[in-house]
């Protein structure tokens, strides 16, 4: 449908509100909603005409919601979303369904979209962005990528004429809080995480943050952006930091470094590859410092070298800020009669298997200590083409040597295939010189 724009030209003063729908009044959604109602002036000086906040829509209505107008509230999202007076709808509601139906309704009625909807982006987001571009709308979600900090739209226009490398970022703030508890203070991982909760980092459910689903959508968005091809959540490797232990702190300590739950987002000849997983990081690395819930994304371009975005990856206002943003963005836009520029499809890049992924390792081995041991396990990982940078050996603390298994191998690689890898592990766990599977974490950032 062709929707008609106001006159860019006419005086300030006379033009009508854009109105603004909003989907959800969440811990976000609230601040989003008294941001708009508390700031007109300076709405009105940003965007060159008021914003005007007309409906939000809840599961329940009858809540009662501190500072907020009852009459603007109902239960019925789908009537909010395509009524004519709608100019911009922000969803804050999350998850896929009702929000994708709401959201493709809305730009079928000419309406631009603001969301912070990382999981609706990652499986949805090629079929929303045909449907902006269609109708000649919107669709702004820099909220859906680590919270305050401007990574979206840097991807998206700033570098657009760059050619983006590496995208590796620290993109969940919960599971950076946990892991930076656990190298400052020595807490378990259960304790970490009941710390989180505490706190109000993490939620009762922390599935989403832990098992590294919430990471992965965030990657999916961030290769997309950044080798301007189509990428779903689903085509992410994921690894979350469940299974990370004080030994494992203890373990990167000793090699300078920390743990960190990390996307990183590749492009080579062959193709692309996104994946989220627990990783050593050198302390002098940029990504090594980023401590507490913060977030940051470390981005390598052919041009313009390497760039650093760090800043607050959650809450009700970091988030709210960024939504804010693209709504001062997309009411400029109105106000001209004009959309701003579509996300950049440019090819199908090919997605590469995480077999063919190449980084480094700390393998981590608990071996007999006697003559020969060593030898046997160097000509496994010769056998596997794995080359070695450097090997220690140490004895195992309080270990009765009676039983044999009285030291560690700690063992870097250089960078290997991850397949080969895992059949060196493979082979290594049924060696007789071998006591159980060996601990094995990559290495990023050397």
């Amino acid at each position: 449908m062709t929707t008609t724009r106001p006159d860019p030209a006419a005086p300030s003063s006379t033009r009508e509100p854009l109105r603004v729908a909003l989907l959800g009044c969440g811990v976000v959604g609230s601040q989003v909603a008294r941001m708009i109602l508390t700031r007109p002036d300076d709405i009105v000086a940003r965007v060159g005409r008021p914003v005007e906040l007309a409906g939000i829509a809840v599961a329940h209505v009858g809540r009662p919601r501190h500072g907020l107008d009852s009459r603007l509230f109902t239960d019925d999202p789908m009537a909010l979303v395509t009524r004519d007076d709608i100019d911009i709808v922000i969803e804050l509601i999350g998850g896929i369904d009702p929000a994708r139906t709401l959201l493709l309704a809305a730009l079928e009625h000419g309406h631009s979209v603001v969301t912070a909807n990382k999981a609706l982006l990652a499986a949805y987001g090629d079929e929303l962005n045909k449907a902006a571009e269609a109708h000649g709308v919107d669709l702004y979600y820099e909220a859906a990528v680590a919270g305050a900090i401007p990574i979206v739209r840097p991807l998206r226009e700033s570098l657009v004429g760059d050619q983006v490398t590496r995208v590796m970022g620290i993109v969940n703030g919960t599971t950076n809080f946990i892991l930076d508890q656990m190298t400052t203070t020595g807490a378990s991982f259960e304790a970490a995480l009941a710390d989180a909760q505490a706190r109000g980092f993490a939620e009762a459910d922390p599935t989403a943050d832990v098992e590294g689903y919430d990471a992965a959508a965030k990657a999916a968005l961030l290769a997309s952006l950044a080798f301007h091809t189509r990428m779903r959540g689903d085509q992410v490797y994921r690894e979350g930091i469940t299974g990370i232990t004080p030994d494992d702190i203890e373990a990167a300590r000793d090699m300078d470094c920390v743990i960190k739950l990390l996307a990183v987002c590749q492009a080579g000849k062959d193709g692309i590859v996104a994946r989220v997983h627990p990783a050593l990081v050198p302390v002098s690395h940029p990504l090594g410092s980023v401590s507490g819930a913060f977030n940051a994304v470390f981005v390598e371009a052919r041009e313009a070298g390497h760039l650093m975005f760090l800043g607050p990856g959650a809450g009700g206002s970091p988030t709210a800020s960024a939504v804010m943003g693209d709504l001062v963005t997309v009411a400029r836009n109105s106000v001209r009669g004009v959309a701003g520029p579509p996300q950049a499809v440019f090819d199908e890049y090919p997605i590469l298997p995480m077999d063919d992924v190449r980084t480094r390792f700390q393998i981590r081995i608990q071996v007999r200590d006697e003559p020969g041991v060593l030898a046997a396990v160097a000509t496994i990982f010769a056998h596997h083409e794995v080359s070695l940078q450097t090997v220690q050996q140490s004895a195992i603390e309080g270990a009765d040597k009676a039983d044999g298994w009285s030291a560690t191998l700690k063992i870097l690689t250089h960078e290997a295939r991850e397949s080969d890898v895992e059949a060196c592990v493979a082979e290594l766990t049924q060696s007789k010189a071998v006591n159980a599977a060996p601990r094995v974490i990559r290495v990023e950032g050397m």
